[in-house]
């Protein structure tokens, strides 16, 4: 724990300084559409709670690996914030990677400790390896099941693992189709980890909040433990953008049923997108999902101090 809280104080200094140069100069962004920056103001401390980062240069593919997403490195990435106004963010290890999250490790100390980590593991993962992980700002693994032929995990990994992080005080982080998620509600209530469901549990549509996914989720985050990317899923939208309306009802009954269990993350550099979404309307679409200034300020800053081990000021 002492250990943990001086990661915290070396990382407050620094906690603000990045995107603190004018939003108002319009820039490309790499894999991103548009040049405008965010209308919707970010709060000081705000965390996109859901990227990835590549570099195929420094850190190329293993064999088995996927394809790289070309001009996402930590510069690109630094542009993107520089846009919607975050300052804090979570770098998810991207399946092009496997098991091997030396990229993301990188991407945290490059990002001044103003990020953490999510891994991509197997069970074979010594406990050195975990202990490595934790003091460079992992706080969580991540299971992306939704295409069994390219998935780096699978469903018996998860109990023994998520075993394994609870000491730590790590979670899980689900991306699965929502039947699979109602499949394995038995699973979910037997995990000792917290549980983090992305991009809203890709609730579908035009089913909507009928579908029996959403109502797996409610449970479970009314038990305390479980928390919800909100995020924009391309895939499981009808209306689209601008205003992806269909999406946007989920987001909102989320929001109102628990701002307390909600984050929210941007998905850079969309990695299953040919054409790029625009960020910065994606980002103010916060106003919609939590018009209440309060409840933005918990999802964006409070919820993510407290699910990653932000500093609280």
């Amino acid at each position: 724990m002492i250990a943990r809280r001086t990661f915290f104080q070396r990382a407050a200094a620094a906690a603000l300084v990045v995107g603190s140069t004018d939003f108002g100069r319009a820039q490309q962004v790499p894999n991103s559409a548009g040049t405008e920056p965010a209308k919707l103001k970010a709060p000081a401390g705000a965390c996109d709670c859901h990227h990835h980062i590549y570099d195929e240069v420094r850190f190329p593919p293993t064999e088995r690996g996927g394809q790289i997403i070309p001009n996402a490195r930590v510069e690109e990435y630094r542009l993107l914030q520089k846009r919607i106004g975050t300052t804090r963010s979570i770098i998810v290890t991207p399946s092009a990677y496997v098991t091997d999250n030396r990229v993301s490790l990188d991407a945290i100390e490059k990002l001044n400790r103003n990020s953490r980590g999510v891994a991509v593991l197997h069970p074979s993962v010594t406990d050195a390896e975990l202990k490595k992980l934790d003091a460079g700002g992992f706080r969580g693994i991540r299971f992306s099941i939704s295409d069994r032929g390219k998935s780096a995990t699978s469903v018996d990994m998860i109990e023994p693992l998520a075993k394994r992080i609870a000491a730590l005080g790590w979670h899980i982080q689900i991306n699965m189709a929502p039947d699979q998620i109602v499949a394995l509600a038995d699973v979910w209530n037997k995990v000792p980890s917290a549980i983090v469901f992305d991009h809203m549990g890709h609730v579908p549509q035009p089913v909507g909040l009928s579908h029996p996914v959403y109502g797996v989720i409610r449970k479970l985050v009314d038990k305390g433990k479980t928390w919800v990317k909100l995020s924009v899923t391309y895939d499981n939208t009808k209306d689209g953008p601008p205003g992806y309306a269909d999406i946007t009802k989920v987001a909102q009954a989320y929001v109102k049923a628990a701002p307390e269990r909600m984050v929210w993350g941007s998905n850079w550099p969309h990695p299953n997108e040919t054409t790029k979404p625009d960020d910065a309307l994606v980002f103010d679409l916060m106003s919609k999902w939590a018009p209440d200034e309060a409840t933005r300020n918990r999802i964006l800053v409070t919820n993510p101090a407290t699910l990653y081990g932000f500093p609280k000021s």
